[in-house]
């Protein structure tokens, strides 16, 4: 059977347990920090990728438009010019919304890090001890 010894026991398990909540409660803070963060960045990922998506097939459309329009002259020597152009306009702008995947990945990455490192630097802080 357990005793208890004059209440010194009780208070050390209570300051245990609000040490407990206080960590479980900022584990959840951060935690939905971080959900919050992930989740704004995929959204602006996603929503960057389809006016790429958006941008490319009307560029793409319009050129098969000019195409199907009748009494269009379809000559080749016409036709693959303003054929490449159309691809390389649309590749150049796949490259860059996937440059800026990464660096919104990469921004994204910084953000958690410093999300994950602000427990230590505050435990460094009040302990006065640096890395």
């Amino acid at each position: 059977m357990l005793q208890r010894n004059k209440g010194a026991p009780v208070s050390a398990m209570s300051a245990q347990a609000n040490d407990f909540s206080r960590y479980t409660q900022q584990l959840a803070a951060a935690a939905n920090r971080a959900n919050r963060l992930t989740l704004e960045s995929a959204e602006s990922l996603f929503g960057m990728q389809l006016r790429t998506l958006e941008r490319n097939t009307n560029a793409t459309a319009g050129f098969f438009g000019e195409l199907a329009q009748p009494g269009a002259q379809v000559d080749l020597q016409t036709l693959l010019p303003k054929g490449l152009q159309v691809a390389r306009d649309n590749f150049e702008r796949l490259a860059s919304a996937n440059q800026e995947a990464i660096s919104l990945g990469l921004k994204t990455g910084e953000a958690l890090g410093e999300l994950v490192g602000q427990p230590f630097a505050a435990a460094a802080k009040a302990t006065g001890t640096t890395r």
